[in-house]
């Protein structure tokens, strides 16, 4: 786990937990301006609990680092245009007045202020951000070494399945040849059941034929009895 040493002297460590807005709610509310995006150089020094001063001495020192972070400064017309949007903003909002800079602002997105939690060094608000980004980095660790741990033994249970699968081989084979066999014997049976019902059937019409003969000998021995008795 990194210290709070390295995380300060780090560029490309800070780079790493710019990510982690979240903490900066976490340790206490960061209050917005109107467009729900941005804050300013006296938001940011609420925030942090230090003076303007503060914050203006650690942008100077680390501008280029704070611009990738989404830090930029408004002039002319994009100020103008800003000041009109938040005005009517504001005033739906609470009803105030918005409060103008005179000739430029500087807006800091959440990432730039996470940016600057971890650069500030005497700001106790700044000191708990790091302690949060700190811990949740230690808590994904033990997570991640945690599902490591599980993983290695979800391979170790299959490797041992695989050496249960090929004892089991060679009883599935025995047991597939018997299957194979009864198929062979039921498909024998079959056979000679269908020939029996074949045979049924002949006898069948050969009774019906018998049974036609019967009635025809008994229809003429009734007509010769017929005979006799009219004589």
């Amino acid at each position: 786990m990194p210290s709070e040493v390295a995380l300060l002297e780090s560029r490309t460590m800070r780079a790493e937990h710019l990510g982690r807005v979240d903490a900066l709610d976490k340790v206490k509310a960061l209050v917005m301006l109107p467009d729900g995006t941005h804050v300013r150089t006296e938001d940011t020094a609420r925030y942090f609990e230090v003076s303007t001063d503060v914050i203006r001495q650690l942008t100077a020192r680390h501008r280029a680092e704070l611009a990738e972070s989404g830090m930029h400064v408004l002039r002319g017309p994009d100020l103008r245009r800003f000041h009109s949007d938040m005005v009517s903003l504001w005033g739906a909002g609470k009803g105030e007045s918005y409060p103008q800079a005179v000739t430029q602002l500087t807006l800091y997105p959440r990432r730039a202020v996470l940016n600057i939690a971890i650069l500030l060094r005497d700001s106790d608000i700044a000191r708990c951000v790091r302690t949060y980004l700190l811990d949740a980095e230690e808590g994904w660790r033990e997570g991640y070494a945690s599902l490591d741990r599980r993983v290695t033994d979800v391979e170790s249970c299959l490797g041992r399945v695989g050496v249960a699968l090929q004892e089991l081989g060679p009883v599935l084979n025995r047991m597939s040849y018997r299957l194979d066999s009864l198929d062979r014997r039921l498909d024998a049976t079959n056979q000679v059941v269908a020939a029996i019902s074949n045979r049924l059937c002949e006898m069948s019409d050969r009774i019906d034929r018998v049974d036609a003969k019967v009635d025809h000998v008994a229809q003429q021995v009734g007509e010769l009895r017929r005979g006799r008795k009219r004589r």
